[in-house]
């Protein structure tokens, strides 16, 4: 029983990081200004990619520190 507890306890620890959130701070081309989506874009003509964050707190900083987020 210890261990089939072991092995569960083990594969959960390593999907862990697998399920954990993206954001991903985008430009959008045609109206000029930043947002932050939990997908990537699709749309790489209208939208250009200019990072990918590990919390929402995160991708909002440094979206406020981006030369080309401030113009918009």
């Amino acid at each position: 029983m210890k261990k089939y507890l072991l092995a569960a306890i083990l594969i959960g620890a390593f999907a862990v990081p697998a399920y954990a959130a993206e954001f991903h701070v985008m430009f959008d081309k045609t109206t000029k200004k930043c947002s932050v989506s939990t997908t990537a874009p699709s749309e790489t003509e209208k939208f250009s990619m200019m990072g990918i964050y590990g919390s929402e707190a995160d991708a909002m900083m440094a979206m406020k520190g981006m030369t080309k987020c401030k113009k918009g």
